[in-house]
């Protein structure tokens, strides 16, 4: 059964330039791309999606680094999204992705780690709204 999903191609990312790239990795892949548009967000706006880390240490430098630079927010589609986009993501921190991921290829470090990926269906239904009107996603 088709799922959906929610992902962000992060500040680190779209500055040096691997959105497009990011982006095909996701399309060969199998994912049907719902919706896309590049934006920035505040450090309030990115304060409000990352607010379920509000008492973690990183979470000021997690939302400064989200609020540094434009980022594009999507979503993707296909049988089992979900956990399919986790694997094709790879662990968060480069230094432990496996070859291939995204992470592997384009994250710097774990704070500047290239893409973000819904982890259940109720963050991606929280995610997809917190960024798209129902309208958008055709």
């Amino acid at each position: 059964m088709s799922q959906r999903t929610f992902s962000i191609i992060k500040p680190d990312a779209v500055r040096k330039g691997h959105s497009g790239a990011i982006l095909a990795e996701i399309e060969k892949a199998g994912f049907r791309l719902v919706a896309i548009k590049k934006l920035s967000i505040s450090k309030a706006q990115a304060e409000g999606f990352y607010y379920v880390h509000k008492e973690r240490s990183f979470f000021g430098s997690l939302t400064d680094f989200m609020s540094s630079g434009p980022i594009f927010v999507m979503v993707l589609e296909k049988d089992n999204a979900i956990a399919d986009l986790r694997k094709l993501m790879g662990a968060t921190n480069p230094a432990n992705a496996e070859e291939g991921t995204i992470c592997k290829k384009f994250a710097g470090s774990i704070e500047e780690n290239a893409i973000h990926g819904s982890d259940a269906e109720d963050t991606a239904r929280f995610e997809i709204g917190y960024f798209f009107a129902g309208y958008e996603l055709v």
